[in-house]
């Protein structure tokens, strides 16, 4: 049996890193001011926030009737040394509300990554070439979320465009409701 380790690293305000820092690993849950307590970096400019999670991908392997079954963990991690909020520009709590909510939505995008690897690794018959299968899958999910995280601070102007905002969250909220769904069912 053979333990492999794949680690991905999402651009943008998701950055996967590896495990040198401190991570909270859980289910979808809702962030709070307390999950960011990086520094903001020098130059960070008008940037408010940002958002740093974990996607990583474990399986063992075992041979088995000329194929190859892997058991997958496909982990969700915010690291909260790496997220940060300049709370000089936030000037009010409905502004820390309206940074919540456009940050929620990056670990949405990393919740949605996570749940569809699952999917969709789990779906595959595996042969001798398991490692390229299930690193392909990977990267595939991968390039999909890296291009939503972009188009969602692209579209919302990093929060600052209201209607396109409103209409990410309610995207991004039906979608997860949708994964959480799927996974409960699996």
């Amino acid at each position: 049996m053979m333990l492999r380790y794949v680690r991905l690293i999402f651009a943008a305000l998701l950055f996967f890193i590896a495990a040198t820092s401190a991570y909270a690993q859980q289910g979808y849950r809702l962030l709070t001011p307390n999950d960011f307590t990086g520094a903001v970096p020098p130059g960070s400019g008008f940037y408010v926030a940002h958002t740093s999670c974990d996607v990583t991908m474990k399986y063992d392997v075992q041979k088995y009737r000329g194929d190859y079954r892997l058991t997958f963990n496909i982990s969700l991690l915010l690291n909260r040394d790496r997220s940060w909020i300049n709370r000089q520009m936030v000037t009010n709590a409905n502004m820390m509300d309206e940074v919540l909510r456009h940050e929620q939505g990056h670990y949405q995008i990393a919740y949605m990554m996570q749940q569809e690897m699952i999917t969709e690794l789990n779906r595959v018959r595996y042969t001798g070439d398991y490692q390229r299968q299930a690193n392909d899958v990977f990267k595939r999910i991968d390039d999909k979320y890296r291009q939503m995280n972009a188009d969602y601070d692209s579209d919302t102007q990093h929060m600052q465009n209201r209607k396109q905002q409103a209409a990410w969250v309610n995207y991004l909220n039906q979608e997860v409701a949708r994964a959480s769904n799927l996974a409960m069912n699996n």
